[in-house]
């Protein structure tokens, strides 16, 4: 990659990460729509797929009625047919601004590269059914807007040397569009939309654990703007087709129909030059030259027990089981696809063999990262306590995508960065107190923002108890801070230490006494 847009990259980073920060700040990361863009686009789907189905329930799908049906909705009771316009409208609209952000954000987290080349592969092509599915739903009304919209598309590929005849003598006599036509318009709409369910189903199959809707408060509240938007905004028609007049003023949704004014004020081959450059460019990213990937998980065969985690916690469906080689009935043996795996780590943390609660001078796993084995974690955590200046150093864990731990280090911090805060097994919380720490803190990323989708989500449901493996219950809870810190919040992460820091110095019991009787369990 050129230095020029390496730093592009970098700054438009920066600056997406600031506006997440603020929105955290709003809203809380949970409810942060940044955060869920990919969700939210499926939820806006979800709402376009039910509100057209009961239109089209309502639309009469000749020529002479569609007009007619379309402003009949203004006379359903309660308002509710222009509620079902507004909200499907505004639904379109929404899909493709997430779908441009969704798109945006994975380029500029490097994503469109290396093992997630095939989601952005199969990401790209949904922009252009988007695109067409909602140009074509204009065609329907067969207003004003439906005719300039209908010709200048026909218009617009009649530049393509491709075809026969002219498409855009099909409207120059209003005798000319017909039913038969119309039915090519309600095709357009209806068919291409169920590519775009395939197409999407195509995008996430590769993925685990998808969450197909945004957390509830904030799907609710979009529903509820997209509603309060169609009430407050209705939207309206224009005056009818009429292929012998041309429409004196037309109020255009500029983010779907925006390529009818640029074809007008350029060229329909400005256009074609435009937007097929743009649609090469994006498949040809993932081909760019890319950094060296992340070493793949490795599956030790003797020590693995089959237990299945591993291949639960997985993101991205990279572990699969099969039947043990040692033939033993029911054995089976996680084995990981390199194309597949990320090198996040959170297998690691997921295997019950690498958190045993045992004080051998090794740690043998059943699966493991080559560039930061867990035993070799647990060599340099012992080391770095036993080497301490503090008499009961603090422990943080952090992830190597979050905010920085070395930030906070110091004569009585000790911080270890991971490939993902999800690589840490439970037990390395009780090792660091079992070793003379004073106390443990945590840090994945920032809530629903983890750069491997689930590593900070796993990393608190283990913590909590609620997912296996799990922190024992007899860890003191009072030792152990989890804050979710992201990049350039290294201040939260600091008040989390000096938190703890408080904490653990005001309390009763003796470092000596806790040190026993976290032993004697």
């Amino acid at each position: 990659m050129q230095p020029a847009v390496r730093g592009i990259r970098q700054h438009g980073l920066s600056a997406w990460r600031a506006l997440e920060r603020r929105l955290d700040a709003l809203v809380g990361g949970r409810c942060n729509p940044l955060r869920h863009l990919g969700s939210i686009g499926l939820l806006a789907f979800g709402l376009l797929a039910a509100s057209g189905t009961l239109l089209f329930a309502l639309f009469d799908t000749s020529v002479d009625g569609a007009y007619r049906s379309i402003e009949g909705l203004a006379h359903v009771p309660l308002g509710l047919g222009r509620l079902l316009r507004g909200l499907h409208r505004y639904a379109a609209d929404l899909l493709m601004i997430v779908l441009l952000l969704h798109i945006l954000r994975e380029w500029l987290q490097g994503h469109e590269r290396g093992v997630r080349r095939f989601h952005w592969l199969t990401g790209v092509p949904l922009l252009v059914f988007v695109f067409v599915s909602a140009i074509g739903g204009f065609w329907l009304i067969w207003d004003e807007l439906a005719q300039y919209s209908a010709l200048s598309t026909a218009e617009w590929l009649d530049a393509l040397p491709l075809l026969a005849a002219p498409l855009a003598r099909n409207f120059l006599a209003a005798t000319a569009v017909g039913d038969r036509l119309f039915s090519l318009f309600i095709f357009v709409h209806v068919g291409v939309p169920l590519l775009l369910l395939f197409g999407l189903w195509f995008h996430i199959q590769r993925l685990s654990h998808v969450a197909v809707l945004p957390p509830r408060p904030l799907a609710l509240g979009l529903a509820a703007t997209l509603a309060l938007l169609a009430v407050l905004q209705p939207v309206t028609s224009h005056a009818p087709a009429a292929l012998g007049r041309v429409p004196a003023a037309l109020h255009l949704d500029w983010l779907l129909l925006w390529l009818h004014p640029l074809t007008d004020i350029t060229s329909p081959t400005f256009t074609w030059a435009l937007v097929l450059g743009a649609m090469l460019l994006l498949f040809a990213l993932p081909f760019l030259p890319q950094p060296q990937r992340a070493a793949t998980a490795l599956v030790d065969p003797d020590n693995c027990n089959g237990c299945r985690r591993c291949f639960v916690d997985c993101p991205y469906a990279a572990v699969t089981m099969i039947a043990h080689p040692n033939q033993r009935p029911g054995r089976q043996l996680a084995v990981v696809d390199p194309d597949l795996c990320v090198g996040c780590g959170i297998c690691a943390g997921a295997c019950p063999s690498s958190t045993p609660f045992r004080s051998g001078e090794r740690l043998l796993t059943g699966i493991d990262m080559p560039q930061l084995p867990v035993d070799v974690l647990r060599q340099r955590l012992r080391s770095a306590i036993a080497s301490s200046s503090a008499r009961r150093p603090l422990v943080v864990y952090g992830c190597d995508h979050g905010a920085a731990v070395d930030a906070v280090a110091g004569d009585d911090v000790i911080p270890f960065s991971l490939l993902c805060a999800g690589q840490l097994p439970p037990s390395f919380v009780e090792y660091a107190l079992r070793d003379g720490a004073a106390g443990v803190v945590v840090a994945p990323c920032a809530e629903d923002g983890c750069e491997f989708r689930l590593g900070g989500r796993w990393t608190a449901e283990r913590l909590a108890g609620e997912r296996e493996p799990h922190l024992r219950a007899h860890v003191p809870a009072e030792r152990v801070e989890l804050v979710h810190a992201g990049p350039g919040e290294e201040t939260l992460l600091a008040m989390s230490v000096k938190t703890l820091r408080q904490r653990v110095q005001s309390m009763t019991i003796e470092p000596d006494e806790t040190r026993q009787r976290i032993h004697r369990v």
